[in-house]
């Protein structure tokens, strides 16, 4: 996999594969076939009661899907460009690229928010707040434009 660059990738919407009958719906995710990461992680968030998010991940990518119920998604890039998405729809699933400021904000009651990622959890590579996060796009600008990993 390659080095991501400082805004060379952007979040887009995903129409994740369904096929519905009288039994219902059946919604498929297959890494790297109809997502474009490797799935290395996954979780879910439920009997959410308030916003969630609110970090950015250095090296991960993910897609979140909202399997049932809706929420907003904020998202900031490190081009400091703004997005808002509202996802309550479990057939389609949002791609997140790293370095993109997450706020999960106004899960409906019963809301489960499920996420794949491209790599296993670590705390130490998350930038927990937005005054982190953008001093981190700043002091890394140039060696993350460059392709490099500022991480080493």
């Amino acid at each position: 996999m390659s080095v991501q660059t400082l805004g060379d990738q952007q979040p887009f919407l995903i129409d994740l594969p369904s096929n519905q009958d009288e039994r219902g719906v059946l919604t498929s995710v297959e890494a790297t076939h109809n997502i474009p990461i490797e799935i290395l992680r996954i979780f879910y968030m439920h009997h959410m009661t308030q916003d969630r998010g609110v970090h950015s991940h250095i090296d991960t990518d993910q897609v979140v899907v909202l399997v049932h119920g809706a929420a907003a998604l904020k998202l900031t890039c490190c081009d400091g460009g703004t997005s808002n998405y509202l996802l309550n729809d479990p057939c389609v699933g949002l791609y997140i690229p790293r370095l993109t400021f997450v706020e999960i904000c106004e899960p409906s009651e019963g809301a489960v928010c499920l996420v794949l990622a491209n790599t296993f959890y670590d705390m130490s590579k998350s930038l927990r707040n937005m005054q982190e996060y953008k001093d981190y796009i700043a002091e890394n600008q140039n060696s993350i434009a460059k392709g490099g990993n500022p991480n080493g």
